[in-house]
């Protein structure tokens, strides 16, 4: 007979074996909404789904070579540890794919691979920062605010607007860099979809390295700059993407770019990412990531590193997927625009890149609505439409700004729910 244990205690944060770090950790904002919409469909509800920063397989399949290839690496027995910092054939991939495409060539011990980009950010954090030192992030974004909490680092929250596409401004962090130790940068951004321009980006630069400069007579440590450019191939409309170093050379011993396969190639399962920097950092980035496990699996690393080299193919399937993920991004953004000159309380940024679209839904203080909470229930319960608010990326106030994302939807299910929307926003504002 089985050792009965069902009788264990649930999860509770004032469990005394719980440490202080993980008491305090806030679970996913974004995985708490997906689990209320998974319940809704589970019941037979049909949800028009923009919440989770992934892809449907059944919209977006991973590509055909690669699927291929990952086969053909485990049938080839592909299955023990890869090196701590990645298959070499992977690193070199990765190496002719920054120069081919940006213009990029780094040596390859500044290359690192991880499982997906996550573990790439974590290792930054860790490799950079010392108990208690200062980073610099903008609001909204992805989970800097949890990666602070996890070193017992200090957070300095610099608040975006959407006249700047929710990018900050060399001014607004310029009073910050001082003290800062990590700046964390994303282009195209989570949650926004919006891009930083060159001329921000490269004053942003040219005050790092200004600061590094200084930081060198002094002897101090310097200041890193941590850019995130997970979703950089899908960019769209007239703002083009561009990175630090190709804007201003100098600041490359102070860059670590977070990048990966995962958006590009809809391969969010599949788990493979990479870190590109200075050695130095990428060295021990690669040392604690092995000692916590998080590189990626050798099969996939194998199939990763023969499919980027197949440039026909990458180029071909990439087409396509921006093609596919605009198609859903421009039915949102005409069915919105359409609301908007309608006079109906929304507004919305174009699609810039990504997979998302900021929108705001301007019902705050009308028909009994007092939080974006109240907002984002509305839309589930009367238009059948899941989003989520930008407080689950760092902004604390109710401004009726949310993420809408496309990869788990039609375009066909976008252009139901539209109406839906309409008639919500329309019922709000007659319950003033």
């Amino acid at each position: 007979m089985a050792l009965d244990l069902t009788s264990l205690p649930r999860p509770s944060r004032d469990d005394a074996s719980i440490g202080t770090m993980a008491r305090g950790l806030v679970g996913s904002e974004i995985l708490r909404i997906a689990a209320e919409v998974r319940e809704l469909v589970a019941k037979g509800r049909k949800v028009c789904n923009l919440t989770v920063g992934d892809f449907s397989p059944r919209e977006f399949p991973i590509p055909d070579g690669l699927r291929q290839g990952i086969s053909t690496a485990l049938q080839a027995g592909e299955t023990n540890y890869p090196p701590s910092d990645g298959v070499l054939d992977l690193r070199q991939s990765v190496q002719r794919f920054y120069e081919r495409a940006l213009g990029l060539k780094y040596p390859l011990e500044g290359i690192v691979i991880a499982g997906g980009a996550r573990p790439i950010i974590y290792g930054t954090y860790r490799a950079v920062l010392d108990d208690g030192e200062t980073v610099v992030y903008p609001v909204p974004s992805w989970n800097n605010n949890h990666y602070v909490h996890m070193m017992n680092a200090k957070g300095v929250v610099v608040t975006t607007d959407p006249s700047h596409g929710f990018m900050p401004t060399v001014e607004q962090l310029t009073p910050h860099l001082g003290t800062a130790r990590l700046l964390c940068l994303c282009s195209p951004l989570n949650p926004t979809g919006t891009m930083i321009s060159s001329d921000v980006l490269g004053a942003i630069c040219e005050r790092v390295v200004a600061e590094n400069r200084e930081r060198e007579k002094q002897g101090r440590k310097p200041l890193i700059l941590m850019y995130d450019q997970i979703y950089w191939v899908l960019s769209f409309g007239a703002v083009k993407h561009v990175t630090p170093v190709e804007l201003v050379p100098e600041v490359a011993p102070y860059t670590v770019f977070v990048d990966g396969i995962s958006k590009a190639f809809a391969a969010t399962g599949v788990r493979v990412g990479w870190g590109v920097g200075p050695p130095a950092i990428i060295a021990r980035m690669r040392d604690v990531l092995g000692h916590v496990g998080a590189w990626a699996p050798k099969a996939e690393q194998v199939a990763v590193a023969r499919y980027l080299d197949d440039v026909p193919a990458t180029e071909s399937f990439l087409t396509e997927m921006r093609q596919r993920v605009d198609a859903r991004l421009e039915a949102l953004h005409t069915g919105l625009t359409r609301m908007r000159e309608a006079g109906l309380p929304v507004r919305h940024i174009a699609p810039q890149g990504a997979i998302y679209l900021s929108v705001q839904f301007d019902l705050v203080g009308k028909g009994g609505l007092k939080t974006n909470d109240d907002i984002r229930k509305l839309l589930l319960e009367k238009a059948s439409l899941a989003v989520v608010p930008f407080q689950a990326f760092g902004l604390s106030e109710d401004t009726g700004w949310f993420r809408l994302s496309v990869g788990a939807t039609s375009v066909a299910e976008i252009q139901e729910a539209l109406p839906r929307v309409e008639a919500t926003l329309r019922e709000a504002l007659a319950a003033k």
